[in-house]
């Protein structure tokens, strides 16, 4: 599940019209760091790596719009790095990923 919502994700970068091709590039680099530490949740962290996952499309789909709506991209962004929130000693390098792509969200979003 989570690994198919992180290739939609990246699809859904790849064809979109109103991201510059330095801002895709960007977050696909992004996208591939996240996903092995996606990766490593275990069976009973599955549903949280679904949260974190749904709060990266909701982010990603937000930062994409044509007629970019600011509140809705940073409650995606605020829902993003809220995902992970306890995560920062079991899975330190996933937190950092996750803030920085919700930063790189947000400031896509001017």
């Amino acid at each position: 599940m989570v690994q198919n919502t992180i290739e939609k994700i990246e699809e859904k970068i790849r064809t979109n019209n109103s991201l510059t091709e330095k801002n895709k590039t960007e977050l696909l680099d992004l996208l591939a760091t996240l996903k092995p530490e996606m990766m490593k949740f275990t069976e009973e962290q599955t549903e949280h790596a679904e949260s974190i996952a749904g709060f990266m499309e909701r982010s990603t789909h937000e930062a994409m719009r044509k007629e970019k709506n600011p509140d809705l991209l940073k409650l995606a962004v605020d829902g993003l790095s809220a995902s992970v929130k306890g995560f920062e000693v079991s899975h330190p390098k996933l937190v950092e990923d996750v803030n920085y792509i919700a930063n790189t969200l947000a400031n896509m979003g001017i």
